[in-house]
């Protein structure tokens, strides 16, 4: 009983939309199975802020720790880039409605269990990776630049910038590659 309580409290925990703490549960089976599944926070996650007010401690660790948002990454760029994000982040959604966005300190990312694409904004494009290893994208326009040897932000082993929307639907064809 009381590890079921210990589990409730640390869900609650865990499910502030501004705090970055995530919780897995991790099951064993027979056969030294074992199952690893993130917890995931619910849609409406309120704010740790209003507890931060009433204690010090806890204000003390979330004023360290960022949580970054999508409104971050996009009021730091001018309208034109902004609307460029817009109309890959509307394709992506067109194309896999349930993915998650996740912005990160570089990036956004765009989830189904893992990372499939990554969107960095730039001052004047985007940059974008597909996130498939080396030899797994079939590009016939060759479009996307290997940066397996290369340090980058985002995960993959694909990248392009983009200044405008003209190889858009292509590039919804290729990041359908690492989907399905």
């Amino acid at each position: 009983m009381f590890l079921l309580a210990l589990l409730k409290n640390q869900r609650l925990a865990t499910n502030f939309k501004d705090i970055a703490i995530e919780l897995w549960e991790v099951k064993r089976y027979e056969n030294d199975l074992i199952s690893i599944n993130p917890i995931k926070k619910t849609k409406s996650a309120e704010s740790i802020k209003p507890l931060t007010q009433q204690n010090s401690v806890i204000k003390s660790v979330t004023d360290e720790i960022k949580v970054y948002t999508e409104e971050d990454h996009l009021n730091r760029h001018k309208d034109e880039t902004v609307e460029l994000y817009e109309d890959f982040k509307q394709a992506l959604l067109n194309l896999k409605p349930d993915f998650e966005i996740v912005p990160k300190k570089w990036y956004v990312a765009f989830k189904i269990n893992k990372n499939i694409v990554d969107i960095e904004l730039q001052a004047k494009s985007l940059k974008i990776w597909i996130n498939l290893k080396k030899g797994q994208l079939d590009d016939p326009k060759k479009l996307m630049r290997d940066v397996s040897a290369t340090g980058h932000a985002g995960n993959g082993d694909y990248e392009v910038t983009v200044k405008d929307t003209e190889n858009l639907e292509y590039i919804m064809s290729l990041v359908k590659q690492a989907i399905f």
